[in-house]
């Protein structure tokens, strides 16, 4: 999950029925167009994950340790993600840490494009369609935390399918490795060699395979990511822990909505990185997965990779707010200068 609508500038107090003052001014988010949203929170994912693609592939491959194995006793090829990270650099390099990268680019684009992009348009139409009297010109939609959670989860599970095809094969790209072998082993020489390989061997429909995870893991990320930001914002805001809108209490915000969304989702993406990355039909679908995993290795088996995880989420959420902050603004001017900005 990285998981970044948090920055689109939610109230400090978010009610269930009482929305905003219609007159507060708009946000950036809400200048750009759907596509330029699209495209700004893309490229701000990008940017974080050039940084954070290393703990990525050291979670993933200590997710699949001990796949569908009882041996509790066995020896660990990863034991922390600190010992991870220096096990890999060691035999395969900061190009084995970086496995991956292109792929993850392309996925970042098809996920945080849609998950940004979509967030204010699906918020708008779900507003229109059960609260139409909220609706009024010339005003921005206001916030309502229901609709808030519900327009994340439409907005992430769109991007989860968009994007799909590239995480099955960045999956299996990072789980691959000559020195530190785990879960099941694929080649790919680079993205489109994955997808292309896939596509021969099972049609379009393999390059879906898991895809139901996908939308299940980053459902859950996205439902649990805008409440914990914005309960987190309120109650800094409350105690005059950090004044509004600085770059302490986005950090503390998003930190603590990473935590959030790493306890919630950690199940899921274990769940999701097994099927992307098994060979043939050793899961039917992502509850089969769910079950054996649970009755096999246990159900703390879901929580594998869950420090990588979390040191995962926290800096990526951290660095695409950045990023998000400054491709917005150039995205504005952009669009005023071509005269496409909405209204």
């Amino acid at each position: 999950m990285s998981q970044s609508e948090s920055k689109l500038n939610l109230p400090h107090e978010v009610h269930l029925k009482k929305p905003v003052q219609t007159d507060a001014p708009k946000n950036n988010a809400q200048k750009v167009s759907t596509f330029g949203g699209f495209i700004a929170g893309g490229v701000a994912a990008c940017g974080a994950v050039t940084f954070t693609n290393p703990i990525e592939l050291i979670k993933i491959r200590m997710q699949l340790q001990g796949e569908l194995s009882k041996s509790s006793g066995q020896a660990k090829l990863y034991k922390n993600p600190f010992q991870a990270f220096k096990t890999i650099y060691k035999h395969e390099g900061l190009r084995g840490l970086q496995q991956g990268l292109i792929c993850g680019y392309l996925y970042q684009l098809g996920l945080n494009g849609c998950r940004i992009g979509f967030y204010e348009p699906s918020r708008y139409y779900i507003t229109k369609l059960i609260m139409p009297s909220e609706i009024k010109d010339g005003s921005h939609v206001p916030q309502n935390l229901l609709v808030n959670v519900f327009a994340g989860f439409i907005s992430g599970a769109a991007g989860a399918v968009l994007a799909s095809p590239f995480f099955l094969v960045k999956t299996r790209m990072q789980s691959y490795s000559k020195t530190g072998a785990v879960g099941q082993q694929t080649y790919y020489s680079g993205a489109f060699d994955g997808l292309s390989s896939i596509y021969k061997a099972e049609g379009f429909k393999g390059l879906y395979r898991g895809v139901d995870a996908a939308i299940l893991r980053t459902g859950a990320g996205s439902a649990a990511q805008l409440p914990v930001y914005n309960l987190t914002k309120n109650f800094v805001l409350k105690h005059n822990l950090a004044n509004d809108n600085t770059l302490l209490l986005h950090f503390i915000s998003a930190s603590m909505a990473g935590l959030g969304v790493a306890i919630v989702m950690n199940p899921w993406d274990v769940v999701l990185t097994r099927m992307y990355n098994q060979k043939g039909n050793l899961y039917k679908g992502p509850l089969d997965c769910f079950r054996k995993t649970i009755a096999i290795e246990g159900p703390m088996a879901l929580y594998k990779g869950f420090w990588a995880q979390l040191f995962r989420v926290g800096p990526h959420s951290i660095l695409t707010l950045i990023f998000m902050e400054q491709c917005m603004n150039a995205m504005v001017k952009v669009e005023r200068k071509l005269g496409l900005a909405p209204v």
